[in-house]
């Protein structure tokens, strides 16, 4: 069939980190449709059925989210809208048209109290609005019973949009002091690793039923923010136009903020590596790739 050999994917959320980044990289497998809030809005249910059902895809890969960590708890519902209910609808649509779908989740999904690396068998607990709202999308997904791919990644950043890395881009060229928090511990993802890695797992086939589930994947390696931000100004390779001096730790408590975090998200990626032979370069060295290769001025948002 003319449709197996060239799939049609339906690909949402384009213009945000990973989805602007999925476009690119799933261009050469198939006849890609990419729509923005714009087209797409995730909070409105009728829409989500009528796009789909004129697009009649072979796959949908959901990069759409509300990942405004702090105001998801003054906007839960909308955040569970977007995040917990849109993701369970583009589900059932996909079951009806016999297609797949791909939906990415986050480590927020989790308490922070393990020491060691989360597997994807340990029990999620979010401790705020996101993180609950994200794990309703993942359990309305697994409840449609369709072909899916959960891929959980954690601290995307690239350069595009609003992140970390560009936060601290910007700041270093305003301030001479940085306070970064030092006791929250996670994998610093560029979201352009996350797009190849997802482009990887797809062309090797179809989706199927056998190889549904959930995948952790994030970069190898982990740091705290301030050893993110400390190696972000280090790799900046505008380090000229900085004019911070200093850049120092300090405790969540003196950084309070309207959504708590995890102190250790640090998720395992065994399991990708197991079933799809996959693994993620070290974040340091993903970070460098990033700031060396887009060379975008601090700040800045194509």
């Amino acid at each position: 069939m003319p449709r197996a050999l060239s799939p049609r994917i339906l690909l949402t959320g384009k213009n945000g980190q990973v989805g602007w980044e999925l476009h690119q990289t799933l261009t050469p497998l198939g006849e890609v449709v990419a729509l923005d809030r714009q087209q797409l809005d995730l909070a409105d249910p009728d829409q989500i059925r009528k796009r789909v059902r004129e697009i009649k895809p072979d796959l949908i890969v959901n990069a759409a989210a509300y990942t405004a960590v702090d105001r998801a708890e003054a906007e839960p519902g909308l955040a569970m809208a977007v995040n917990g209910i849109a993701p369970g609808i583009l589900a059932e649509e996909a079951k009806r048209i016999g297609a797949a779908i791909v939906h990415y989740s986050t480590d927020y999904v989790f308490d922070g109290t393990k020491a060691t690396p989360y597997t994807e068998e340990d029990a999620p607990n979010p401790l705020n609005v996101y993180g609950r709202t994200k794990l309703a999308g993942e359990q309305a997904i697994r409840d449609v019973g369709v072909p899916h791919l959960i891929l959980r990644t954690s601290w995307v950043y690239g350069m595009r949009g609003k992140n970390f890395l560009l936060t601290i881009l910007r700041l270093a060229r305003e301030r001479e002091e940085l306070k970064i928090v030092d006791d929250q511990t996670g994998a610093p993802t560029w979201s352009r690793a996350v797009a190849e890695a997802t482009a990887r797992i797809l062309s090797a086939g179809p989706l199927s039923l056998a190889a549904a589930g959930i995948y952790h994947l994030t970069a190898a390696g982990s740091t705290t923010w301030y050893g993110f931000a400390r190696a972000i100004l280090t790799l900046d390779p505008d380090q000229s136009e900085q004019v911070c001096k200093h850049v120092r730790p300090i405790p969540t408590a003196e950084y309070p903020t309207p959504a708590a975090r995890p102190a250790f998200s640090v998720l395992s990626n065994a399991k990708l590596k197991a079933f799809f032979g996959l693994t993620l370069p070290d974040w340091e060295q993903s970070l460098k790739s990033a700031l060396v290769r887009d060379q975008v001025k601090s700040g800045a948002n194509p």
